[in-house]
């Protein structure tokens, strides 16, 4: 994949914390690269592509999203968190999981095709 076409990210933001390996959908990324011009700020990505053997997937009957490298979710709070979920639901995301209790806060954006689209708290 040709990481120039993402300006705003780093290969290394997106890569598993358990294998290494980052698989990010191209189209999907275009799309990141999109929400994050429209907002005008850095975004923290706190978690992008997982291998099918990442531990949070391991947990889980089915991979998730972020293993089809069309997921990814963004470290934010407060305001901000509710300037990219406008964003996000203008854009058209299949998934948005809201994140914004406690610490570890975060808004959860994919393009899966899994009976979608939805909106989720955790």
């Amino acid at each position: 994949m040709d990481w120039s076409r993402y300006p705003n990210f780093k290969e290394s933001e997106f890569a598993c914390s358990h294998c290494g390996k980052t698989e990010m959908d191209a189209d999907f990324m275009f799309r990141l690269q999109l929400l994050r011009a429209r907002y005008n700020k850095p975004l923290t990505i706190s978690s992008g592509y997982r291998c099918p053997q990442h531990p949070i997937e391991v947990k889980k009957t089915s991979s998730g999203a972020h293993t089809t490298g069309k997921a990814a979710d963004i470290a934010v709070q407060g305001a901000e968190a509710h300037k990219i979920l406008m964003l996000a639901l203008d854009m058209n995301f299949k998934g948005i999981g809201v994140q914004q209790k406690g610490t570890g806060r975060f808004i959860h954006l994919d393009d899966w095709d899994n009976n979608r689209p939805t909106v989720w708290s955790y």
